[in-house]
């Protein structure tokens, strides 16, 4: 029982850093039909961000917690808002109307140029930033103990999807955006300003991205390459999910956590094997993910 009770705490905390991560990607694809691999260098442009100034802020005498946790909140709205602007204003913008493949190569050559940016910028020495996350503490459930930072990061998660849920289904922008999903060419006909609509849901879906990399930073040490490792985690839940979807995405996070916990605590061997391995399982049974639905050819 105790191992279960493990498995469940583990795999929803792991399961709120993976919605986190891939929430940005499925809103960007929802909307624009972008499979963004740049997703993952935002990701570390936020971590990076996030670790440089809270080790700035203690460094200089700083102690308050909740002023480091705003300052990593305005590093990671900041530069995932601004370096959304600049790649869709500035190259994205250029390709619209090309084949999604194409779209696809141009957002990994994005992701190089931006690894190797923050290489020249940051260096290949590693940034920490646990300050946060040891002032936290732990917390006792039960028998168990767990840290107050995940448990932070688990309600995070859930506040983000509740207000992506609210936005997307609720506000007037959130429903011009679902009719550009169901039908861009009518939405454009009925006088929507589409490349504006496409403008702010990548800057979200960045600043999503730069958000979740801001959160991991007191949790690891920031090096080259954390872009890469996430966006191969964030594929796996998106299409387990179901592309586009935030319902799919939230439940493609969950039943991926619950597996990983599941192999870690019991074939640890396994567990790198195990989310793959549940991501072929559902496209077997549900070629569209969980949550997909299936696009009507246009003829």
């Amino acid at each position: 029982m105790l191992t279960v009770w493990a498995i469940l705490i583990d795999g929803f905390i792991y399961a709120s850093w993976l919605f986190l991560v891939a929430a940005g990607l499925t809103v960007i694809y929802g909307v624009m039909r972008i499979l963004n691999m740049a997703h993952g260098s935002l990701y570390a442009l936020g971590a990076y961000a996030a670790a440089s100034a809270i080790g700035w802020y203690y460094a200089g005498g700083g102690s308050q917690l909740w002023l480091a946790f705003a300052i990593l909140a305005c590093c990671a709205l900041a530069i995932g808002a601004l370096s959304g602007l600049l790649i869709e204003r500035g190259i994205l913008r250029l390709m619209y109307g090309r084949d999604e493949i194409l779209m696809l190569i141009v957002t990994f050559a994005i992701l190089l140029i931006l690894e190797d940016a923050m290489k020249l910028l940051w260096g290949t020495t590693p940034y920490y930033a646990w300050q946060p996350y040891a002032a936290m503490g732990r917390i006792d459930i039960d028998v168990l103990t767990v840290s107050g930072y995940d448990i932070m990061v688990l309600c995070l998660s859930i506040a983000i999807g509740l207000g992506l849920w609210f936005w997307l289904e609720r506000t007037h922008l959130g429903k011009i955006l679902r009719s550009i999903i169901h039908d861009r060419e009518v939405s454009e006909a009925m006088g929507v300003n589409v490349r504006r609509m496409f403008t702010i849901t990548f800057m979200v879906g960045a600043t999503l991205g730069a958000i979740a990399g801001g959160i991991t930073a007191p949790i690891i040490s920031v090096v080259p390459g954390i872009g890469i490792e996430v966006i191969v985690l964030a594929f796996a839940v998106v299409v387990t999910g179901g592309l586009g979807s935030i319902t799919g995405a939230a439940a493609g996070a969950i039943i991926v956590g619950l597996a990983r916990a599941t192999s870690i605590h019991t074939m640890p061997q396994f567990e790198l094997f195990i989310i793959y391995a549940v991501m072929a399982a559902v496209l077997i049974f549900r070629p569209n993910g969980l949550f997909g639905q299936v696009t009507a050819r246009k003829i």
